[in-house]
């Protein structure tokens, strides 16, 4: 396997394990939304079941986005391959940017219901961590079509015998 290979598989696994939770929380979306106040704030807040996703997700998250920088810079080169692969590392920054804009403030809210009441509004604040994972989970699908495009528009292509 050339470098090139190597760092297309390493960016994209990290995208793909990067896009699990994203996928895991937009998959979920639905169901959860129908939560009452009690079940949400317990299931989300308390019970702490995202904990992982912060952590190993980050991981994925930060890691895909490095790998993917060094991969747009290596193949800078390769016309065919070199815009979709910066579409799709600029995605993937953009999800983080979105994530911090638009989660992290919401999961700072949510860890002062640890000890303080649930303010009434509570889903104001539930909406807005729900839509923008959701919204992160497709900006990661797109950021991943287009990292798996790039490589596939390179793939030679077989030469077809014309038999006519």
């Amino acid at each position: 396997m050339t470098g090139i290979q190597t760092w297309r598989f390493i960016t994209l696994m990290l995208a793909s394990l990067s896009l699990s939770p994203s996928m895991a929380h937009l998959l979920e979306m639905p169901q959860r939304l129908k939560f009452d106040q009690q079940l949400w704030v317990q299931v989300t807040v308390f019970g702490n079941v995202y904990r992982l996703f912060g952590s190993v997700g980050a991981v994925f998250e930060v890691g895909a986005i490095l790998a993917a920088i060094v991969l747009t810079t290596l193949v800078r080169k390769h016309r065919s391959g070199f815009y979709w692969t910066l579409a799709g590392t600029l995605l993937l920054v953009l999800a983080l940017v979105s994530w911090i804009l638009f989660v992290a403030p919401m999961n700072a809210e949510f860890a002062q219901w640890l000890t303080n009441p649930v303010p009434v509004n509570w889903t104001r604040y539930r909406d807005q961590w729900e839509y923008a994972h959701a919204t992160n989970a497709v900006i990661k699908l797109l950021a991943l079509s287009l990292l798996v495009l790039s490589v596939l528009i390179e793939v030679p292509r077989k030469k077809t015998i014309d038999y006519s």
